[in-house]
């Protein structure tokens, strides 16, 4: 009986370490993965977070609690940069949406020329932004650029000058570059979708009498919706936190026209050395961000429970 139990014993060893190993295993080839994420993400903005709880001068740093937060909420100047993202962020959205689905529908159908059609629509996204921001300037340069004087011909300005060295319209030339740059990024996701909507149930609905508003609307956007929400979160988040191409075009004026909230936190960061207030306010764009998100994402789990 002793030996009988000893036996069991032995043989339970082995299964206990079959089930260890099998629930580290999975991690050893994940560790990678989460070592560089560790690194590339999680330690900077550790580390960012710890700045905004900071004052720095030239050679030293001190420990000032809140401090960075409380003069958050006089800066004026941070207040305009907050209308300014939202103005930039909902108008290049809205543009690209509209017309990267637009595009989306127009590629699902078959037509001579289709595939060069398709390449030239996903061109921009396959240029740099700083490339895409410097062209944009030299097009709206009145001198060197033929959009002032287009404009001009058309009867929607007075004389050919700079649209953006004019503080009421300076805004529409980076969101125009943008809208430029961000279509394909709709277009493509939205075209991948409409692929895999079933051929039959557009069938089904045009025998049925349906209009092709009425497919469109009972049909294919109940499908798209899902994808249209991680979408529109994705890229909100990517263009509330684009710096590059109006930097590249304003730098932020003029008279603070375009200052965005990334433009602010570059320029207080690296020309005006203040890395902590930078990093409050980089915070505080997180934090709006991250509330976003989490609205997007819930309002996309009822969709998808209703498709």
């Amino acid at each position: 009986m002793t030996y009988a139990v000893s036996e069991i014993r032995s043989a339970g060893k082995p299964r206990r370490k079959r089930l260890s190993h099998a629930a580290i295993e999975p991690w050893l080839y994940l560790s990678p993965a989460i070592i560089l994420l560790v690194v590339v993400l999680l330690v900077p903005l550790v580390i960012g977070i710890s700045y905004s709880f900071r004052k720095f001068s030239a050679f030293k740093s001190e420990y000032i609690g809140l401090g960075q937060y409380q003069a958050m909420l006089s800066d004026q100047v941070l207040g305009q940069a907050l209308v300014n993202t939202l103005w930039w962020t909902v108008a290049s959205l809205f543009f690209q949406f509209f017309l990267g689905l637009g595009l989306a529908l127009l590629l699902d159908k078959p037509f001579w020329g289709r595939k060069l059609v398709q390449a030239l629509v996903f061109l921009p996204w396959a240029v740099p932004s700083f490339l895409s921001g410097l062209t944009w300037a030299w097009l709206f340069n009145p001198i060197v650029g033929p959009l002032p004087h287009w404009l001009f011909a058309l009867g929607l300005k007075a004389e050919p000058t700079n649209v953006l060295s004019d503080p009421a319209t300076a805004m529409w030339g980076p969101i125009i570059a943008n809208v430029w740059f961000g279509i394909p990024f709709f277009a493509i996701t939205l075209l991948a979708a409409l692929k895999s909507i079933p051929s039959e149930l557009h069938e089904a609905a045009a025998i049925d009498g349906a209009s092709p508003w009425q497919r469109f609307t009972k049909v294919t956007l109940p499908f798209l919706a899902p994808t249209i929400a991680i979408t529109v979160m994705l890229r909100t988040i990517w263009i509330a936190t684009f710096a590059d191409l109006i930097f590249v075009m304003t730098e932020g004026g003029p008279a603070g026209s375009t200052n965005t909230v990334p433009v602010y936190i570059y320029v207080s960061a690296f020309k005006s050395l203040d890395k902590g207030y930078a990093s409050a306010v980089a915070v505080l764009l997180l934090v709006l961000l991250i509330a976003y998100a989490i609205a997007l994402i819930a309002i996309r789990r009822s969709l998808v429970r209703h498709v």
